[in-house]
């Protein structure tokens, strides 16, 4: 028998993004892996803090009967107590374990929270330029997103937001520090939002969730990411430890709600529900005890601001206009005009740095065409070696 519809069309439009990252591979293996600039994929090569291992060693020579085996599927009750005691000083509420349910990181958590708060024709509100499997992940759940653009600093546009607000808007999801711009969201402009959806639900009756994907929070550079959950009742922060102990592969990560929300017990048994008939069942047991001892840790962040440094050189260089990130690990770059062209292609201008084995994302694939994303969670000595092929690439443009 086919394949479902839904996964044939699914297929043909899939991530640009593992579409860019396999073709790396197919030319690191023609050309050589040293002579390939792939920032194609926000895969963490900073190591796990030290910490980290120590731990990990300490959990895996214990031998307690059942530590192994099915715990609640919300998680560990000690893991969430611990975990709750991160999110109070990280969001300025007071917030225990009860509201606190693990997940299989954040990809895990959003699709939980979606399975918990989407009826079949519900709306999920995003800015562009935004993670493109946020679209999969509402669907997965019988809603659909809605656009709407950002300022042009890529701040967020409270009133686009505002003008797209309905009886059918389930959530309003958010992504800072953003990938792909690196973008942090001012606390002025969240309590702006925040005071929208109040004003929205007042009329309407329907509250809409304020959700806040975080897996970066712990990048920034210079200042810190302002909390969600202290500035409107209706929110939920799902985030992960792929990115701030770099475990992108043990898939580990949590959801926090409000105290203050609305019918808090009921959305919290769904999240439980969700998450057990999702077929996560409950987040890796080892991973859960192991982040529960590392809430002090993080990586380095130092050394991702010193590769943007280095990057922003070479692009200057080059002459590639970029928004500088105040966090996470990607370049929001302007894909340049050629003579005679009105409208930058991304994806052309993608295609063409690949000639130079230079391996980027459009921005097409963020729902913004125009621009192009340039990861630089790689070693130093790649950045600083494609001086030459990023200048070449532009002399040829």
């Amino acid at each position: 028998m086919p394949v479902a519809d839904g996964i044939k069309n699914a297929l043909a439009g899939s991530s640009m993004i593992r579409k860019m990252f396999e073709e790396g591979i197919k030319l690191k293996k023609l050309h050589g892996a040293e002579n390939v600039f792939d920032f194609s994929l926000g895969n963490p090569d900073v190591d796990p803090p030290k910490a980290f291992y120590e731990v990990f060693l300490k959990f895996a020579k214990e031998n307690i009967k059942g530590s192994h085996g099915y715990m609640p599927n919300a998680g560990f009750p000690q893991v969430r107590e611990a975990l709750a005691k991160k999110v109070c000083k990280e969001q300025n509420v007071n917030i225990d374990g009860s509201c606190i349910v693990m997940s299989a990181g954040a990809a895990g958590g959003l699709n939980t929270v979606f399975k918990t708060i989407c009826n079949p024709g519900d709306e999920v509100i995003v800015t562009k330029p935004y993670f493109m499997e946020y679209r999969p992940y509402t669907a997965n759940h019988g809603a659909k997103i809605v656009e709407v653009d950002t300022l042009e600093n890529f701040d967020l546009d409270v009133n686009a937001i505002k003008g797209a607000l309905n009886e059918k808007t389930a959530a309003v999801l958010i992504n800072s520090p953003n990938n792909p711009t690196g973008k942090i969201y001012p606390a002025e402009l969240l309590e702006s939002l925040a005071s929208a959806l109040k004003e929205h639900g007042e009329k309407t009756g329907r509250f809409p969730y304020l959700v806040s994907d975080e897996p970066y929070r712990e990048i920034a550079f210079d200042r810190e990411v302002p909390p969600v959950l202290s500035c409107y009742n209706e929110s939920i922060v799902v985030t992960s430890y792929s990115k701030s102990l770099s475990l992108s592969g043990e898939r580990i990560g949590f959801i926090a709600v409000n105290p203050q929300i609305n019918d808090k017990q009921d959305l919290i048994n769904g999240l439980i529900y969700a998450t057990r008939i999702l077929g996560f069942v409950n987040a890796p047991a080892l991973m859960q005890r192991i982040v529960a001892s590392l809430t002090e840790e993080k990586i380095d962040v130092s050394i991702y601001a010193k590769r943007k440094d280095a990057f922003i050189r070479v692009l200057n260089e080059a002459g590639i206009e970029y928004l500088n990130p105040e966090g996470a690990f990607y370049l929001f770059c302007k894909a340049p005009l050629r003579t005679g062209e009105k409208n930058a292609d991304d994806s052309a201008f993608v295609d063409h740095l690949k000639k130079h084995l230079i391996l980027g994302v459009p921005g097409s694939a963020f729902g913004k065409p125009g621009w192009l994303r340039l990861a630089y969670c790689v070693d130093e000595k790649i950045i600083n070696n494609s001086k030459t092929a990023f200048k070449n690439a532009m002399d040829s443009w």
